[in-house]
């Protein structure tokens, strides 16, 4: 993720990939946005991304520790970076349909309409390619806790855009998912050793 700048944005914002502006004077990005079986689903990411402190965050992890914090229920998400490489390893629920965005980002419709414009990127699941789906502008919801890397702390309204993937959920065991997006000059590179869990009941466990 990158700090930018633009005509509307939030102030402070930051993955997996990530970016942002709202309605302050800063705009942000990230690496890694799917489409979900709910509202909003660009702004339940950024959301999640803004829950945590630098040194708990899942766009900042680089000690392999974080990914399961403040996991909603239905849907598993994973996050790029501020710019550059990560690898982590997380372990995924069984059952749960996993999203995250290429590159991303919330700000100006106007400076989302070039980012969109910008964005290259590509993902992998156990070396087969996915291709992202472009998200365009649209309005998010984002909320953000105080002293967090990627937005201003409370309740703001932005627009929203990224390439993302959303997959169905994972057979149990090991697998690699791999992410490299870019979009002007942010580059986000990570790569995620998952562990899927077998649900109860399955036979497997």
């Amino acid at each position: 993720m990158r700090v930018g700048t633009g005509a509307v944005g939030l102030g402070v914002m930051a993955l997996f990939v990530v970016a942002g502006c709202g309605g302050g004077g800063g705009e942000r990005e990230a690496g890694a946005s799917a489409r979900l079986p709910t509202a909003e689903p660009q702004g339940r990411w950024w959301s999640w991304a803004a829950a945590e402190p630098p040194d708990a965050n899942p766009v900042v992890d680089g000690d392999r520790r974080d990914c399961w914090r403040n996991q909603p229920s239905d849907v598993w998400f994973l996050a790029g970076t501020f710019g550059g490489h990560a690898e982590r390893v997380c372990t995924v629920p069984g059952g749960r349909p996993i999203a995250f965005p290429v590159v991303n980002t919330f700000g100006s419709p106007i400076y989302c309409a070039n980012f969109i414009g910008s964005a290259a990127g590509r993902a992998y699941l156990d070396g087969e390619e996915i291709e992202p789906e472009v998200l365009h502008p649209e309005k998010i919801t984002v909320r953000g806790r105080a002293g967090n890397p990627v937005v201003d702390p409370g309740v703001s309204s932005s627009t929203g855009c990224g390439l993302w993937v959303q997959l169905p959920p994972l057979s149990p065991g090991a697998h690699t998912v791999e992410i490299e997006g870019q979009a002007r000059d942010l580059e986000v590179s990570v790569t995620y050793s998952l562990t899927v869990k077998a649900q109860r009941g399955d036979e497997t466990v």
